[in-house]
């Protein structure tokens, strides 16, 4: 594969927050350390997101020291959420898991209800070794995940994301590229491979840390909102539509479980094992 790296990592405190950016992160088995143990839930339990709510990527959490987060957005004064304490939990249903959290203070749930102009309520993730298994169609027992769409880490490719952007400038909405990669809102972004590449993966490691590749990752709406504007467009799910359909899905990235601990870095060798 030639000389792959690690090109950049991504963690999102808050599920459909927008994250940071940091230049190394904590392997943990369920994911990026700090990555998606936040999410917010409505009245009837169920996790909200981009999916329901664009304005979301507007919204900024950045993760404090000891696992509490501040969140931020425009024209509001931040909120500090320091993690809850466990003193008994809440059922999330997290895409028809039903999973248990715990509740963060109040002034959090009025922050992000009073942001969204709908109730809501910030639910934090306490132990995620036990509360969530991984989907168990692609699953080794005891593989558990945060409050990520389904698995612990997702990677993406820029030769991928360039060979997008390529048909989305032949198609008939070339106004709406290029796209950025936030669109996807990876966790690690490997430059120097082969576009689609990854498809093939089955085993790799970043760095020290090895990663089973659990399946391709099927896109949604989310994909098609601007993260710094919050406006919907049609891409790139048009154009997934026409190259990149497996099935049902539309796809672009991939899943990963870590299959070792250790810390990833920015420049890390990208290396295919299986």
């Amino acid at each position: 594969m030639g000389n792959a790296e690690l090109h950049s990592i991504h963690v999102h405190p808050v599920k459909a927050f927008r994250g940071q950016s940091p230049r190394e992160a904590v392997v943990e088995p369920w994911g990026l350390a700090g990555d998606r143990r936040w999410v917010l839930i409505d009245d009837g339990g169920k996790v909200v997101t981009q999916r329901q709510q664009a304005r979301l990527a507007l919204a900024v959490a950045e993760l404090l020291p000891g696992g509490g987060v501040r969140l931020s957005a425009p024209g509001r004064e931040p909120v500090t959420v320091p993690v809850p304490e466990p003193i008994g939990t809440t059922t999330l249903d997290v895409f028809g898991d039903k999973v248990e959290g715990i509740l963060a203070g109040g002034t959090a749930h009025a922050w992000c209800s009073d942001y969204l102009g709908a109730q809501v309520r910030l639910v934090h993730m306490d132990d995620p070794a036990t509360r969530r298994p991984v989907n168990p169609s692609y699953a080794r027992p005891g593989e558990t995940v945060s409050f990520a769409d389904g698995y612990p880490l997702l990677l993406t490719t820029l030769a991928s994301l360039d060979a997008l952007n390529s048909w989305i400038a032949q198609g008939d909405r070339a106004h709406e590229g290029p796209l950025p990669m936030n669109r996807f809102r990876p966790n690690v972004v490997v430059a120097g491979t082969a576009a689609w590449a990854e498809d093939d993966w089955t085993r790799i490691a970043i760095g020290e840390v090895s990663f089973r590749v659990a399946k391709m990752c099927g896109r949604c709406v989310v994909t098609t909102t601007d993260q710094g504007t919050a406006e919907r467009g049609k891409e790139p799910l048009h154009t997934l539509g026409r190259h990149r359909r497996f099935g049902s899905k539309l796809v672009f990235g991939q899943n990963l479980v870590p299959q070792s601990p250790g810390t990833v870095r920015i420049g890390d060798p990208v290396t295919v094992l299986g």
